[in-house]
């Protein structure tokens, strides 16, 4: 089948980047993309014989000649500035030598020329603080995906959800919902999971449509997750920084997206337009202080774990007390009644010894989703 029209180019750079990638498989990434293996095959030859010009994709800048002045240079430094607002120093610097640059200015004298320009403030500098961060080993060891802020448009509301690869940063997805509801959230993942394959583990908040109450953390859509084979993580209530990378790149869309953009003149197909330029901006251009100035692209490989079109079976051990969860979210058990969420009605559940005489775990695939009592 054809590109989509309005994302083509994207897809195909996306596509050749993924390939690139060490141990990648040719033709699933060609089925992923919906496109045959003739095709995939076409524009990789295509890019290894022109570059990004053979993907049709708009012209490299051409490199910048150590003969040129010093004003050429600075006339650099404020394009990419301009293209880029919220950029500093060291993102530029590293996007300029990307992009096969010369002569780039240290970080310190590519600030200054935005500070001589105009460019920034001194107030602006100072809110940028160095923090301790930690991420999960490998690409799709875990992802994290929230709901930003809803906002007014032309038609409507706009909820953006996005999902980020923990490990590389690597934006999965910005997508531009008309609600938070939980069939729209899992018609989302399931585009991502045919395209990327499936993490093994999401991390979300306790909010609707991921959280549920107190008594079960669990939704219908967690229970799908669930069903996959991906281990469902919920952040600890009121404390926003468990999902610190997507709360950064909240604020990073934010600042350089939404700030922009007249949303209330927009309708959500536009919305939806500027979210898909820019992320490939993130992913392949926009260099990431958190990666040591890498690109997203550059730590990024698709997962191994195919979406499986059909729901897979169940299986339990055979030592397992396999139990059906009643109305109600509720389970019998040692002729006593236990509640373990309403999103399990009508599954089925194991029950499991701990190291504790009077403590079982229940579980609902491969994660625990209560203990009990006895």
């Amino acid at each position: 089948m054809p590109w989509k029209e309005v994302t083509k180019v994207s897809l195909r750079e996306e596509f050749i980047q993924l390939v690139l990638r060490e141990d990648s498989n040719i033709s699933a990434l060609c089925q992923r993309y919906n496109i045959s293996r003739k095709t995939g095959y076409k524009w990789i030859h295509r890019f290894l014989e022109e570059g990004e010009k053979g993907l049709h994709d708009r012209s490299r800048c051409p490199n910048v000649s150590p003969k040129k002045t010093s004003r050429e240079i600075e006339e650099r430094v404020l394009e990419v500035r301009d293209t880029h607002p919220a950029w500093g120093g060291r993102k530029i610097r590293r996007r300029l030598l990307n992009i096969g640059v010369t002569d780039v200015p240290s970080c310190s004298t590519i600030t200054m020329i935005l500070r001589r320009n105009g460019r920034l403030s001194a107030e602006e500098s100072l809110k940028h603080k160095a923090l301790t961060r930690f991420e999960a080993a490998q690409p799709n060891d875990l992802w994290q995906m929230d709901f930003k802020g809803w906002f007014q448009i032309k038609h409507g509301t706009c909820h953006p959800l996005t999902l980020l690869d923990d490990h590389s940063r690597f934006s999965l997805g910005i997508e531009a919902c008309s609600n938070e509801r939980a069939q729209t959230v899992q018609g989302r993942l399931v585009s991502i999971f045919r395209r990327y394959g499936m993490p093994l583990a999401i991390l979300c908040d306790n909010g609707a449509p991921f959280g549920a109450s107190a008594l079960s953390p669990y939704t219908t859509l967690g229970a799908w997750i669930l069903r996959l084979g991906i281990r469902l993580i919920h952040g600890r209530p009121l404390h926003p920084q468990t999902q610190g990378k997507e709360e950064r790149f909240h604020r990073t869309l934010k600042a350089e997206v939404l700030h922009s953009l007249k949303v209330e003149m927009l309708d959500i197909h536009a919305i939806q337009k500027r979210f898909d330029a820019w992320r490939d901006v993130y992913n392949f251009e926009r260099p990431h202080e958190a990666l040591a100035m890498d690109l997203p692209i550059d730590r990024y490989s698709v997962s191994s774990r195919e979406y499986p079109e059909v729901l897979p079976q169940i299986e339990y051990s055979p030592d397992d007390v396999v139990v059906k969860v009643r109305d109600g979210g509720r389970i019998c058990y040692f002729k006593k009644e236990f509640r373990v969420g309403k999103a399990f009605t009508g599954e089925y559940v194991a029950i499991r010894p701990t190291s504790y005489d009077n403590v079982r775990e229940v579980y609902y695939c491969n994660q625990v989703i209560k203990k009990l009592t006895l």
